[in-house]
């Protein structure tokens, strides 16, 4: 089936992705595993393999067959040498379709399939004066066809290889309608070319099924082993392990954590864990998408180590903006700044801590908050404050991207250092509230709205989503919509330098 439009290549991706990727020995097993995995349900499936049909009969539709010769002896008129040309398929209907896994690889069937031919005929034959011919044109439905194959895909160093393991296509029958010519003619072209119509349609289109599945091969050769989500982290999306079947889904793994765009190692973050695959058991959507908290601890460290994690507090109030807005919590700082502008600067000082337990998404931030004063043009340094801050994450789903909501639920505040001498930690400490929860945490927010774009191909988009968070991950369970026009969305942006 050919692949002449980039809508049937985004249909391709999220096909293999969900329903071909079967392994040629499903039991082998490596040390490194995947922290991303994806559960295709039976629902899912079957809306992969009616997205495959629709694109594959919009992709070959209209079909040419070869012209066909042949002559034949009519009774009374004698020998006639007829043909049919411009022989073109122009509409094909697939009411039946199925789809099974097997160990060896996954067979599809589509059958009681009809199909509809335009084509334009041609006699002549000789009497013993003239040569007399005619000509016209024809219609022919093709009653029963079934189609079916069966194909397989393996890892090879984290790259799908498509194999076409068996094919076959079979007409069961042929209704030929004749536009003009003489009486003998509609009988004289079922006896000459009945069967080779129907052999000319089977070869036609086991031939596409055949280039289709090497321009598919080729696709899947082309995937990136990651994907640039912006200017500084790229995802990992290596293929890991061998996909696990069932009876009722297919659930695959790739890499999935973070690597930064100058190749920025997080490799402390691969560990050999057991391989513990999600249960699809009455899963009620079509796919669920498993991520590991250490995909978001990868990302994390990409962006501390791409000194992304540090940025001056905006939407502060003015009066805090100035050394006279804190004369009562740092009296020494108005004293020998007075009413000078400042700023408040943070600094996350090791990679954020997260966990994920049930129910729940926890963080632990270290960081720093440095006063600056601006005195005579000169930005001075004035004192630091380190900070422990514990918050909770809400996630959600906007479109393909799974974002989240940040709060604060405790802090611990010390002095790190002080250019004007003690300051007043008790006070401090209620100022600091203040501080982070009413400008801290906005910031977050405002730099998580974007939020992880989840890897699915272009063109689908996730429908009536809903999130879990259990056992070290967050799994999202969703439908899947397919638009060819769909616009691509932001990438992730956690922490950019303000």
């Amino acid at each position: 089936m050919e692949i002449s439009s980039k809508s049937m290549e985004d249909a391709i991706r999220f096909i293999f992705f969900s329903f071909l990727l079967i392994p040629a020995n499903t039991q082998l097993e490596s040390n490194q595993k995947g922290y991303i995995s994806a559960v295709i349900s039976t629902k899912g499936l079957d809306f992969a393999k009616d997205l495959l049909i629709e694109k594959a009969v919009s992709s070959i539709i209209p079909l040419q067959l070869s012209d066909i010769e042949k002559s034949a002896k009519i009774p009374v008129v004698g020998k006639v040498r007829m043909g049919l040309s411009d022989i073109v398929i122009y509409s094909v209907d697939f009411p039946f379709s199925s789809v099974a896994t097997g160990d060896s690889g996954i067979v599809l069937v589509a059958s009681g399939a009809t199909a509809n031919l335009n084509m334009k005929w041609k006699y002549s034959y000789k009497t013993w004066i003239v040569t007399i011919s005619d000509q016209g044109t024809a219609t022919v439905e093709v009653l029963g066809m079934v189609v079916w194959l069966k194909a397989a895909v393996i890892n090879e160093e984290g790259t799908l290889k498509l194999f076409l393991l068996d094919y076959e296509c079979h007409v069961k029958d042929i209704s030929i309608n004749v536009d003009g010519g003489a009486s003998w003619l509609y009988q004289g072209i079922i006896d000459a070319f009945r069967g080779k119509i129907m052999s000319e349609v089977e070869d036609a289109i086991i031939k596409k099924i055949k280039e289709g599945m090497i321009k598919l091969d080729s696709l899947l050769q082309s995937l990136p082993n990651q994907l640039q989500v912006n200017s500084v982290v790229a995802l990992n999306v290596t293929f890991m392990d061998d996909p696990l079947l069932t009876n009722s889904s297919v659930e695959l793994e790739i890499n999935g954590l973070f690597n930064g765009a100058d190749e920025i190692s997080v490799s402390n973050y691969y560990s050999k864990r057991a391989r513990n695959f999600l249960s699809c058991n009455g899963l009620a959507k079509m796919v669920e998408i498993s991520l590991h908290e250490k995909v978001f601890q990868s990302a994390a460290s990409v962006y501390f180590h791409a000194d992304h994690m540090h940025w001056a507090l905006n939407k502060i109030p003015e009066s805090l903006t100035n050394t006279a807005g804190w004369r009562y919590i740092i009296p020494q700082l108005y004293e020998q700044y007075p009413n000078d502008d400042m700023k408040l600067l943070v600094t996350v000082t090791s990679p954020p801590v997260i966990r994920i337990a049930d129910h729940d998404v926890d963080t632990t931030i270290y960081a720093d908050l440095t006063f600056e004063v601006l005195d005579s043009s000169e930005v001075v340094s004035i004192a630091c404050i380190s900070l422990v801050i514990s918050t909770s994450y809400s996630a959600e789903i906007h479109r393909n991207n799974l974002t989240a909501s940040i709060k604060l639920t405790n802090f611990t505040s010390s002095l790190a250092w002080s250019n004007i001498g003690n300051l007043n930690m008790h006070l401090l400490q209620a100022a600091m509230s203040t501080v982070l929860e009413n400008f801290f945490m906005p910031d977050l927010n405002l730099h998580l709205r974007n939020g992880f774009p989840l890897p699915l191909p272009h063109g689908f988009t996730l429908q009536n989503a809903e999130i879990v968070q259990l056992d070290s991950k967050v799994m999202v369970r969703s439908d899947l919509s397919y638009t060819e026009d769909m616009i691509s969305q932001p990438g992730i942006n956690l922490l950019a330098t303000a």
